[in-house]
């Protein structure tokens, strides 16, 4: 599990199925819909992928069935990076290289 995410209570965490992304929003710009990326799923839930916003250019990593939909101050650098240099080959050119807030 992300960092960030380790001392949530259980009860706010989500785990992320497609229906989800019927009401997630991007948290800096507010825009809607999220584009999702799916990398690996098991049934109905998202285990790896990621949430992409296509007016501001952030991306939202899916890891471990959480989407990690935490503001640029709260989000961890190192962890970032480890996604996109793990996931480098399904992503986007545009997010591997030029993603916000961390890029390669």
């Amino acid at each position: 599990m992300p960092k960030a995410l380790r001392n949530c209570p259980v009860e706010t965490l989500h785990l992320m199925q497609r229906k989800l992304l019927d009401i997630l929003a991007c948290p800096i710009d507010k825009h809607y819909p999220l584009e999702m990326l799916e990398f690996n799923v098991k049934g109905d839930v998202i285990v790896d992928g990621v949430l992409l916003c296509s007016a501001c250019g952030r991306y939202y990593p899916i890891i471990e069935e959480i989407p990690v939909m935490l503001p640029d101050n709260l989000r961890n650098r190192k962890e970032d990076t480890g996604f996109l240099e793990k996931w480098s080959s399904k992503l986007p050119e545009s997010v591997v290289h030029g993603g916000k807030p961390w890029s390669l």
